[in-house]
């Protein structure tokens, strides 16, 4: 479906966004000559002319059928051939159109297109075609609202007014991209046009079984979370039927919650379904107190023909949300990378543990030191799960203040504090129907912990500076690279939090531990960041490898990942040497001082070879001629020296 779609009365008959101009004004034509005149005869005969210039057709034709069809009006010339009475038989069955012909377009190309009742309108020409379908059908729908409005003079320059600012608000609609900009407008123009005081658009959520007014004009924040099965809309909603009440008061279905809250009276109301392109009802669209009376059928009439448009261009604006959504979180996949990487036992089990986890909804706490892939890992978990075409939303609580952190997470109202010159949208609400990913959760303050609880235990939040309670779908992620159960038991941490939090842990081992999956990091890195550099894909030397497992990577992952960025740029050959890498690794250091307090200088030499040629041969995964050379000593020597230092020989593998 194409942005900026409009439709009339049957979720159907929609229109692309690029003809929406030039159609509307075509019925804005056909409604003010009905306005005019008072003969049909000369009314049709105009109409049609219009119509075969708009559509480039050769003739145009009003069939009825009562029972048998008659043409009773027509314009152009009448092709050779018998008209399609089954084509238009099936259009009065669709209460649609219908099209028939081929791609080219031949004197054999027809449409049909319901007006109203037994009524259609036939065009034929050789430069129709499929595509024309919807414009023909909306076309066809204001035509018969016009023929409607013939010889009542009083009625039709109402009526017409009403039509008029309804194809007005569908301009307005086809130029509005974002959906609650979009809400707002079409809820500020229905009270304009139809002369009340508060309207409200209902966007039903059958997952969480409620309704969201949104916006909800008059109530505080504009607004409203419902059960789906209350009140008026809950009825209408499931109905699929609309409702009129002249007093709200005396209706048993009416619900007087939301009036109680806020002060306000409701008098009277209108309340029709929304349906999508599908005829699924999405959600439903409210007048409340009308200025000068009860809601008339009139009324009624144009609030569905309202609704009709909102919806097609609330559906075509949320589909919009969700591709651009969708691309953004495709290219995150692609540039970020949601891969987990490695060879290692400890990966292994890792990517069992997420695929496990990433169906379910339960909330996990990722512990790892800074730059092991924490957000890799979450990103998977999302990714690979029944959430993965909702948002991914991250949040690093060590960079915010308390203050700030809360009105990230939770939002805050206008006015809530000094600088909040408008309304701000949290995380939380950001990331509904998706995860939101909490990194360094052991930095963030108690206060922020106690209200993180509430919200993971009740699901609903309260916006900084607000009183409304938003109900919230998100599964929670947290990573943190500290010891939150000391944290816990020095009080840093709450302990009902953590475990809130710590249902289920994921333990990423840092990089120095799992020496096997240097390579294949590496390999990986160094491939994208050639395809950024455009350049051929480089080669890692030997002894280049040899080099980079040596490295203890005191950054983990991410020093791995920038060596190979810098590596991808600046390397001069078609490989990587070792001397492309020695400006940035440096020896171990500090890796053993632990050994060296409290013992004698022999003793400290000997237990640091021990545990040199122990990491240099897991390093290389127990290949001892590798090992050899990498601490530069023949194979034979390193045996020799092996012995010597009281170590098992047996211990290593070839």
């Amino acid at each position: 479906m194409t942005t900026g779609e409009i439709a009339f009365r049957d979720s159907t008959t929609r229109v692309p966004a690029e003809n929406a101009p030039e159609l509307l004004d075509l019925c804005d034509r056909l409604l003010s000559r009905a306005a005019d005149q008072s003969d049909r005869a000369s009314y049709l005969n105009q109409a049609l002319s219009d119509l075969g210039v708009e559509f480039g057709a050769s003739w145009l034709g009003i069939a009825t059928r009562q029972p048998d069809w008659d043409i009773v009006a027509e314009h152009g010339r009448r092709p050779q051939n018998d008209l399609p009475w089954p084509l238009f038989a099936e259009a009065l069955d669709r209460d649609g159109g219908c099209w028939s012909g081929d791609a080219t377009g031949n004197p054999g190309t027809w449409i049909a297109s319901v007006v109203s009742g037994n009524t259609l309108l036939a065009l034929s020409g050789s430069r129709l075609n499929r595509a024309d379908v919807p414009s023909a059908m909306t076309a066809g729908r204001y035509l018969g609202h016009a023929l409607k409005c013939l010889g009542n003079l009083e009625s039709a320059l109402h009526r017409v007014t009403q039509l008029r600012a309804t194809l007005e608000i569908a301009r307005t609609f086809a130029r509005e991209k974002e959906t609650q900009p979009l809400l707002e407008l079409i809820a500020h123009e229905s009270t304009k046009l139809m002369h009340c005081d508060r309207a409200s658009i209902f966007i039903w959520d059958r997952e969480q079984k409620q309704i969201v007014a949104c916006p909800a004009l008059g109530v505080e924040g504009g607004r409203l979370w419902l059960p789906d099965n209350k009140g008026i809309v809950g009825e209408v909603i499931h109905s699929g039927n609309a409702i009129r009440v002249d007093d709200a008061y005396s209706d048993p279905r009416f619900d007087q919650s939301v009036d109680r809250t806020s002060g306000y009276r409701t008098n009277n109301l209108l309340c029709v379904p929304m349906q999508d392109s599908d005829g699924r009802c999405i959600g439903a669209f409210e007048l409340i107190n009308k200025h000068d009376g009860p809601f008339t059928d009139a009324d009624l009439e144009a609030v569905e023909e309202l609704s009709i448009q909102a919806a097609i261009a609330v559906q075509n604006a949320r589909e919009r949300d969700h591709l651009i959504r969708s691309n953004r979180q495709l290219t995150e996949q692609v540039t970020g990378g949601v891969m987990i990487i490695g060879d290692s036992p400890a990966v292994a089990a890792m990517r069992s543990t997420i695929d496990r986890l990433a169906a379910t909804d339960l909330p996990v706490l990722i512990l790892g030191e800074s730059g092991t892939g924490k957000e890799v890992a979450a990103q998977a978990l999302h990714y690979h799960g029944p959430r993965a075409e909702h948002p991914f939303v991250a949040v690093n609580c060590a960079a915010l203040s308390e203050t700030l952190l809360e009105s990230e997470l939770f939002g805050h109202e206008k006015g809530a504090f000094t600088d909040a010159h408008a309304t701000h949208v949290g995380k939380f609400e950001l990331a509904e129907g998706g995860t939101l990913f909490l990194d360094e959760i052991g930095d963030m303050s108690l206060n922020g912990q106690a209200k993180l609880l509430r919200v993971l235990e009740q699901k609903v939040i309260t916006r900084v500076g607000g009183s409304q309670a938003i109900p919230i779908n998100v599964r929670v992620i947290a990573a943190t690279n500290a010891n939150l159960a000391e944290a816990v038991r020095e009080k840093r941490f709450r302990q009902d939090l953590f475990y809130r939090l710590s249902v289920v842990t994921v333990d990423i081992p840092p990089l120095r531990e799992r020496s096997e999956d240097v390579i294949p990091l590496a390999m990986f890195f160094l491939d994208r960041f050639c395809q950024q550099a455009n350049r051929k894909p480089l080669e890692l030397a030997p002894d280049a490898r040899r080099r980079l497992q040596a490295h203890s990577w005191p950054g983990n992952v991410r020093e791995l990942r920038n060596l190979m960025e810098r590596v991808a740029f600046l390397a001069p050959g078609p490989r990587v040497e070792p001397n492309d890498i020695a400006f940035i690794l440096s020896p171990e250091r500090d890796a053993f001082d632990d050994l060296a307090e409290g013992i004698g200088l022999t003793d400290a030499t000997q237990r640091f070879q021990q545990e040199y040629i122990r990491r240099a041969i897991k390093r290389v995964q127990g290949n001892m001629s590798d090992a050899a050379r990498l601490l530069g000593l023949h194979r034979s020597n390193l045996y020799r020296k092996m012995r010597q230092l009281g170590m098992e020989v047996t211990e290593a593998k070839e």
